[in-house]
Protein backbone atom coordinates (compact mmCIF):
# COMPACT_ATOMS: atom_id res chain seq x y z
CA UNK A 1 0.00 0.00 0.00
CA UNK A 2 2.91 2.43 0.64
CA UNK A 3 4.58 1.51 -2.17
CA UNK A 4 1.86 2.70 -4.31
CA UNK A 5 1.65 6.10 -2.44
CA UNK A 6 5.11 6.53 -2.37
CA UNK A 7 5.02 6.48 -5.88
CA UNK A 8 2.51 9.17 -6.00
CA UNK A 9 4.33 11.26 -3.45
CA UNK A 10 7.77 11.40 -5.48
CA UNK A 11 5.99 12.80 -8.28
CA UNK A 12 5.93 15.89 -6.24
CA UNK A 13 8.44 18.40 -4.52
CA UNK A 14 10.09 16.72 -1.65
CA UNK A 15 9.91 19.22 1.07
CA UNK A 16 6.27 20.25 0.19
CA UNK A 17 5.76 16.60 0.30
CA UNK A 18 6.89 16.50 3.73
CA UNK A 19 4.67 19.01 4.81
CA UNK A 20 1.65 17.72 3.10
CA UNK A 21 1.98 14.46 4.62
CA UNK A 22 2.72 15.23 8.25
CA UNK A 23 -0.16 17.90 8.21
CA UNK A 24 -2.84 15.52 7.04
CA UNK A 25 -1.43 12.70 9.97
CA UNK A 26 -1.89 15.91 12.35
CA UNK A 27 -5.30 16.64 10.98
CA UNK A 28 -6.46 13.06 11.35
CA UNK A 29 -4.68 12.61 14.74
CA UNK A 30 -7.07 14.73 16.10
CA UNK A 31 -10.05 12.50 15.74
CA UNK A 32 -9.44 10.57 18.72
CA UNK A 33 -10.52 7.07 17.54
CA UNK A 34 -7.88 8.23 14.38
CA UNK A 35 -5.12 8.16 16.61
CA UNK A 36 -5.62 4.82 18.55
CA UNK A 37 -6.06 3.26 15.27
CA UNK A 38 -3.01 4.26 13.97
CA UNK A 39 -1.59 3.80 17.15
CA UNK A 40 -2.82 -0.17 17.33
CA UNK A 41 -1.55 -0.46 13.46
CA UNK A 42 1.87 0.80 14.13
CA UNK A 43 3.37 1.04 17.82
CA UNK A 44 5.73 -1.82 18.10
CA UNK A 45 3.64 -4.95 20.21
CA UNK A 46 6.52 -6.66 21.36
CA UNK A 47 8.39 -5.09 24.43
CA UNK A 48 11.67 -3.86 23.92
CA UNK A 49 12.09 -1.02 26.41
CA UNK A 50 15.93 -0.06 26.87
CA UNK A 51 17.24 2.16 29.25
CA UNK A 52 20.31 4.54 28.28
CA UNK A 53 21.38 7.34 29.93
CA UNK A 54 18.80 6.61 33.32
CA UNK A 55 16.20 6.91 30.69
CA UNK A 56 13.59 4.72 29.43
CA UNK A 57 13.15 4.04 26.13
CA UNK A 58 9.95 2.27 24.84
CA UNK A 59 12.29 0.89 22.02
CA UNK A 60 15.79 1.15 20.25
CA UNK A 61 14.40 3.27 17.25
CA UNK A 62 13.99 7.16 16.86
CA UNK A 63 13.63 9.96 14.27
CA UNK A 64 17.03 11.80 13.67
CA UNK A 65 16.88 15.38 13.82
CA UNK A 66 15.67 17.76 10.76
CA UNK A 67 12.32 15.72 10.62
CA UNK A 68 10.39 17.74 12.97
CA UNK A 69 12.74 20.83 13.42
CA UNK A 70 9.98 22.66 15.26
CA UNK A 71 8.38 19.98 17.10
CA UNK A 72 5.01 20.26 15.29
CA UNK A 73 4.64 16.69 15.21
CA UNK A 74 5.36 14.89 18.05
CA UNK A 75 1.79 13.20 18.84
CA UNK A 76 2.00 12.06 15.62
CA UNK A 77 5.22 10.53 15.83
CA UNK A 78 4.36 8.99 19.14
CA UNK A 79 1.54 7.07 17.47
CA UNK A 80 3.90 6.28 14.81
CA UNK A 81 5.37 3.74 17.41
CA UNK A 82 9.17 6.03 17.90
CA UNK A 83 11.08 5.28 21.18
CA UNK A 84 12.19 8.52 20.58
CA UNK A 85 12.71 12.03 18.51
CA UNK A 86 15.28 14.60 17.93
CA UNK A 87 14.07 18.02 17.35
CA UNK A 88 15.87 20.34 15.57
CA UNK A 89 18.09 21.39 14.74
CA UNK A 90 17.37 24.45 16.88
CA UNK A 91 18.88 27.77 16.55
CA UNK A 92 18.63 30.51 18.96
CA UNK A 93 17.26 33.30 16.44
CA UNK A 94 14.30 31.69 13.79
CA UNK A 95 15.69 31.12 10.53
CA UNK A 96 14.47 30.65 7.02
CA UNK A 97 17.43 28.71 5.88
CA UNK A 98 19.19 28.25 2.24
CA UNK A 99 16.77 28.96 -1.09
CA UNK A 100 14.80 26.77 -2.10
CA UNK A 101 14.64 23.88 -3.55
CA UNK A 102 16.68 22.57 -1.02
CA UNK A 103 15.46 18.73 -0.40
CA UNK A 104 16.11 16.10 -3.40
CA UNK A 105 15.56 12.35 -3.85
CA UNK A 106 17.94 9.88 -5.44
CA UNK A 107 15.35 7.01 -5.61
CA UNK A 108 17.93 4.23 -7.40
CA UNK A 109 19.93 4.82 -4.59
CA UNK A 110 17.63 4.93 -1.80
CA UNK A 111 18.86 8.57 -0.67
CA UNK A 112 18.43 12.10 -0.46
CA UNK A 113 20.78 15.54 -0.48
CA UNK A 114 19.28 18.44 1.46
CA UNK A 115 20.72 21.91 1.90
CA UNK A 116 17.83 22.76 4.20
CA UNK A 117 20.41 25.18 6.38
CA UNK A 118 18.96 24.85 10.02
CA UNK A 119 15.48 26.44 8.99
CA UNK A 120 13.87 26.22 12.02
CA UNK A 121 11.02 28.72 14.28
CA UNK A 122 14.02 29.85 17.05
CA UNK A 123 14.37 28.49 20.59
CA UNK A 124 11.36 30.90 22.31
CA UNK A 125 8.49 29.50 19.66
CA UNK A 126 9.64 26.07 19.72
CA UNK A 127 9.88 26.18 23.78
CA UNK A 128 6.43 27.13 23.35
CA UNK A 129 5.55 23.69 22.01
CA UNK A 130 7.64 21.51 23.96
CA UNK A 131 5.69 23.45 26.71
CA UNK A 132 1.97 22.63 25.35
CA UNK A 133 3.42 18.80 25.00
CA UNK A 134 4.62 18.84 28.06
CA UNK A 135 1.33 19.53 29.97
CA UNK A 136 -0.40 17.58 27.32
CA UNK A 137 1.45 14.53 28.50
CA UNK A 138 1.06 15.31 32.29
CA UNK A 139 -2.67 16.16 31.76
CA UNK A 140 -2.83 12.01 30.34
CA UNK A 141 -0.23 10.75 32.88
CA UNK A 142 -0.21 12.78 35.92
CA UNK A 143 2.27 10.33 37.99
CA UNK A 144 4.76 10.84 35.08
CA UNK A 145 8.18 10.62 35.65
CA UNK A 146 11.66 11.25 33.30
CA UNK A 147 11.92 7.66 33.82
CA UNK A 148 8.57 6.46 32.62
CA UNK A 149 8.59 4.63 29.77
CA UNK A 150 7.61 7.24 27.05
CA UNK A 151 8.55 9.07 24.12
CA UNK A 152 11.87 10.66 24.69
CA UNK A 153 12.83 14.21 22.82
CA UNK A 154 16.08 14.89 22.19
CA UNK A 155 17.01 18.59 21.15
CA UNK A 156 19.23 18.78 18.24
CA UNK A 157 20.84 22.11 18.95
CA UNK A 158 23.48 24.94 16.46
CA UNK A 159 23.91 27.80 15.88
CA UNK A 160 22.61 30.59 13.66
CA UNK A 161 23.96 31.42 10.50
CA UNK A 162 25.05 35.22 11.32
CA UNK A 163 27.25 33.96 14.13
CA UNK A 164 31.06 34.01 14.13
CA UNK A 165 32.39 30.77 14.99
CA UNK A 166 34.70 32.27 17.97
CA UNK A 167 30.69 33.22 19.42
CA UNK A 168 29.43 29.89 18.63
CA UNK A 169 29.76 28.79 22.03
CA UNK A 170 26.86 31.14 22.99
CA UNK A 171 24.67 30.03 20.52
CA UNK A 172 24.49 26.82 22.03
CA UNK A 173 24.45 27.54 25.63
CA UNK A 174 21.31 29.79 24.88
CA UNK A 175 19.13 27.03 23.09
CA UNK A 176 20.40 24.26 25.96
CA UNK A 177 19.06 26.64 28.70
CA UNK A 178 15.88 27.95 26.63
CA UNK A 179 15.55 23.60 25.95
CA UNK A 180 16.92 21.98 29.14
CA UNK A 181 13.52 21.88 30.80
CA UNK A 182 11.32 20.63 27.93
CA UNK A 183 13.98 17.73 26.09
CA UNK A 184 15.33 14.46 27.57
CA UNK A 185 18.62 14.52 25.86
CA UNK A 186 20.68 17.51 24.23
CA UNK A 187 22.46 16.64 20.93
CA UNK A 188 24.92 19.19 19.88
CA UNK A 189 25.28 20.01 15.75
CA UNK A 190 28.73 21.26 14.34
CA UNK A 191 28.33 18.64 11.50
CA UNK A 192 25.76 19.56 9.17
CA UNK A 193 27.67 20.47 6.01
CA UNK A 194 24.53 23.31 4.79
CA UNK A 195 26.05 26.11 7.50
CA UNK A 196 28.98 28.03 6.03
CA UNK A 197 31.92 26.97 8.38
CA UNK A 198 30.49 24.85 10.88
CA UNK A 199 32.04 21.95 10.20
CA UNK A 200 35.26 23.98 11.67
CA UNK A 201 33.71 22.97 14.99
CA UNK A 202 34.38 20.01 15.08
CA UNK A 203 38.24 20.64 15.82
CA UNK A 204 38.83 19.93 19.22
CA UNK A 205 39.67 23.05 20.66
CA UNK A 206 36.51 24.68 19.58
CA UNK A 207 34.47 21.03 20.79
CA UNK A 208 36.14 21.69 23.52
CA UNK A 209 34.77 25.38 24.68
CA UNK A 210 31.50 24.30 23.45
CA UNK A 211 31.06 21.22 24.96
CA UNK A 212 32.88 22.24 28.68
CA UNK A 213 30.49 25.50 28.98
CA UNK A 214 27.55 23.12 28.41
CA UNK A 215 28.55 20.92 31.45
CA UNK A 216 28.63 23.96 33.20
CA UNK A 217 25.64 25.05 32.25
CA UNK A 218 24.22 21.80 32.67
CA UNK A 219 25.61 21.70 36.74
CA UNK A 220 22.77 25.22 36.93
CA UNK A 221 19.88 22.90 36.96
CA UNK A 222 18.36 20.49 39.24
CA UNK A 223 18.37 17.53 36.80
CA UNK A 224 21.47 17.68 34.34
CA UNK A 225 20.07 16.18 30.93
CA UNK A 226 23.12 14.02 29.05
CA UNK A 227 24.86 16.01 26.26
CA UNK A 228 25.74 14.08 23.06
CA UNK A 229 27.96 15.14 20.18
CA UNK A 230 26.99 14.80 16.54
CA UNK A 231 29.97 14.00 14.37
CA UNK A 232 30.11 13.65 9.85
CA UNK A 233 31.11 10.39 8.76
CA UNK A 234 33.75 12.37 6.36
CA UNK A 235 36.02 13.24 9.48
CA UNK A 236 39.45 11.29 8.98
CA UNK A 237 40.45 8.39 11.43
CA UNK A 238 42.55 10.78 13.35
CA UNK A 239 39.82 13.97 14.37
CA UNK A 240 37.51 10.73 14.66
CA UNK A 241 40.23 10.08 17.68
CA UNK A 242 40.62 13.91 18.77
CA UNK A 243 36.87 13.30 19.12
CA UNK A 244 37.12 10.05 21.22
CA UNK A 245 39.73 11.68 23.31
CA UNK A 246 37.82 15.12 24.05
CA UNK A 247 34.51 12.81 24.64
CA UNK A 248 36.88 10.53 27.25
CA UNK A 249 38.89 14.02 28.94
CA UNK A 250 35.77 15.71 29.75
CA UNK A 251 33.23 12.59 29.91
CA UNK A 252 30.91 13.12 27.44
CA UNK A 253 27.54 11.49 27.74
CA UNK A 254 28.20 9.82 24.35
CA UNK A 255 27.86 10.44 20.74
CA UNK A 256 25.60 10.30 17.21
CA UNK A 257 27.44 8.50 14.32
CA UNK A 258 26.61 10.08 12.19
CA UNK A 259 25.48 12.95 10.08
CA UNK A 260 24.91 13.36 6.23
CA UNK A 261 27.83 13.35 4.26
CA UNK A 262 29.49 15.66 0.83
CA UNK A 263 31.07 12.28 -0.44
CA UNK A 264 29.22 11.19 -3.48
CA UNK A 265 31.41 8.46 -4.63
CA UNK A 266 29.52 5.67 -3.24
CA UNK A 267 25.98 6.79 -5.49
CA UNK A 268 25.13 4.98 -8.71
CA UNK A 269 26.30 6.14 -12.04
CA UNK A 270 22.23 7.53 -12.60
CA UNK A 271 22.23 8.91 -9.09
CA UNK A 272 26.13 10.43 -9.86
CA UNK A 273 24.69 12.26 -12.66
CA UNK A 274 21.38 13.57 -11.04
CA UNK A 275 24.00 15.21 -8.01
CA UNK A 276 26.11 16.87 -10.04
CA UNK A 277 22.74 18.85 -11.37
CA UNK A 278 21.18 19.14 -7.73
CA UNK A 279 24.79 20.64 -6.36
CA UNK A 280 25.84 21.19 -3.10
CA UNK A 281 24.50 19.20 -0.18
CA UNK A 282 24.38 15.85 2.63
CA UNK A 283 23.63 12.83 1.36
CA UNK A 284 21.89 10.47 3.06
CA UNK A 285 20.29 6.99 2.98
CA UNK A 286 21.61 3.88 2.00
CA UNK A 287 25.39 5.40 0.28
CA UNK A 288 25.95 6.12 3.96
CA UNK A 289 25.30 2.70 5.54
CA UNK A 290 28.98 0.99 5.19
CA UNK A 291 30.52 3.94 6.60
CA UNK A 292 28.42 5.39 9.54
CA UNK A 293 28.69 1.24 10.68
CA UNK A 294 31.95 1.53 10.47
CA UNK A 295 32.14 4.78 12.01
CA UNK A 296 30.51 3.18 15.09
CA UNK A 297 32.18 0.15 14.88
CA UNK A 298 35.68 2.29 14.97
CA UNK A 299 34.45 4.07 18.10
CA UNK A 300 33.13 1.19 19.89
CA UNK A 301 36.24 -0.68 19.83
CA UNK A 302 38.28 2.16 20.48
CA UNK A 303 36.52 2.91 23.51
CA UNK A 304 35.92 -0.79 24.34
CA UNK A 305 32.10 0.64 24.41
CA UNK A 306 32.50 3.32 27.24
CA UNK A 307 31.20 6.06 24.87
CA UNK A 308 27.12 5.40 24.09
CA UNK A 309 26.24 5.81 21.05
CA UNK A 310 23.36 6.75 18.49
CA UNK A 311 23.65 4.99 15.33
CA UNK A 312 22.54 6.52 12.09
CA UNK A 313 22.82 6.28 8.67
CA UNK A 314 21.12 3.50 5.85
CA UNK A 315 18.99 2.26 8.02
CA UNK A 316 15.90 0.89 6.30
CA UNK A 317 15.19 -2.92 8.23
CA UNK A 318 15.66 -4.63 11.32
CA UNK A 319 18.53 -6.20 9.39
CA UNK A 320 20.34 -2.56 8.76
CA UNK A 321 19.37 -1.35 12.83
CA UNK A 322 21.12 -4.95 13.95
CA UNK A 323 24.48 -4.26 12.00
CA UNK A 324 24.56 -1.35 13.88
CA UNK A 325 23.42 -2.29 17.08
CA UNK A 326 26.15 -5.42 16.67
CA UNK A 327 28.64 -2.94 15.73
CA UNK A 328 28.59 -1.25 19.04
CA UNK A 329 25.18 1.35 19.04
CA UNK A 330 23.12 1.76 21.83
CA UNK A 331 20.32 3.38 20.15
CA UNK A 332 19.57 3.54 16.37
CA UNK A 333 17.73 6.61 14.21
CA UNK A 334 16.50 6.60 11.16
CA UNK A 335 14.95 9.63 8.74
CA UNK A 336 16.04 8.47 4.78
CA UNK A 337 14.23 4.99 5.93
CA UNK A 338 11.71 6.44 7.02
CA UNK A 339 10.70 8.63 3.65
CA UNK A 340 11.62 5.04 1.65
CA UNK A 341 10.06 2.35 3.77
CA UNK A 342 7.32 4.59 5.39
CA UNK A 343 5.18 4.64 8.66
CA UNK A 344 5.32 0.98 9.90
CA UNK A 345 9.24 0.99 9.53
CA UNK A 346 9.48 1.31 13.19
CA UNK A 347 6.80 -1.77 13.99
CA UNK A 348 8.82 -3.47 11.33
CA UNK A 349 12.38 -2.86 12.56
CA UNK A 350 11.34 -3.42 16.47
CA UNK A 351 9.47 -7.13 15.72
CA UNK A 352 12.65 -8.40 14.38
CA UNK A 353 15.44 -7.19 16.42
Amino acid sequence: MYKLLRSILFCFDPEKVHYFSMNSLKFICKIPLAKKTIAKSFTPTVNTQHSLFNIAFKNSVGLGAGFDKNARYLNELEALGFGFVEIGTVTPKPQAGNDKPRLFRLPADKALINRMGFNNDGADVIVERLQKWTTNVKRQSPVLTPHTSRLIIGGNIGKNKVTPNEDAWKDYEICFNKLHDYVDYFVVNVSSPNTPGLRELQEKDSLKKILVNLQIQNLKFETQKPILLKIAPDLSWEQIDDVIDLAIEIKLDGLVAANTTIDRSKLSQQSKIESEKIGAGGLSGLPVKERATEMVQYISKKTNRQIPIIASGGIFTAADAKEKLDAGASLVQVWTGFIYEGPAIVKNIVKEL
